[in-house]
């Protein structure tokens, strides 16, 4: 099978789509002790915090760090961030992306 050569929209799209996958932050250590840390994912207001698919990863980082054993001492939303996204030239978009922080302590 030969496929057709790309032409230039089909980069432009391809290149769309690798740029705003790597806008989006998923779960992140964002501070780390000896004996604990500080943990945040984004989360869309429409489903809130707890329903964020990024919170089962983060449980499942802060299960690996503390081997099973913690307590979560401290959550809530955290600082996020404010981008401008240009879908189509000429137009811009203001997103604002919040994000949710995990504090636990391994026990």
């Amino acid at each position: 099978m030969i496929l057709p050569a790309p032409t230039r929209w089909s980069r432009a799209f391809v290149a769309c789509l690798v740029l705003a996958s790597g806008c989006s932050e998923g779960v992140k250590l964002v501070q780390e002790t000896e004996s604990g840390g500080v943990v945040t994912y984004p989360f869309k207001s429409e489903s809130g915090s707890l329903a964020s698919p990024f919170r089962t990863e983060a449980i499942q980082l802060i299960e690996k760090r503390c081997a099973g054993r913690y307590t979560i001492v401290k959550e809530g939303e955290t600082k996020g961030r404010t981008r401008i996204v240009s879908p189509v030239e000429g137009a811009e978009e203001v997103v604002r992306e919040r994000r949710w922080g995990l504090k636990f302590q391994c026990k």
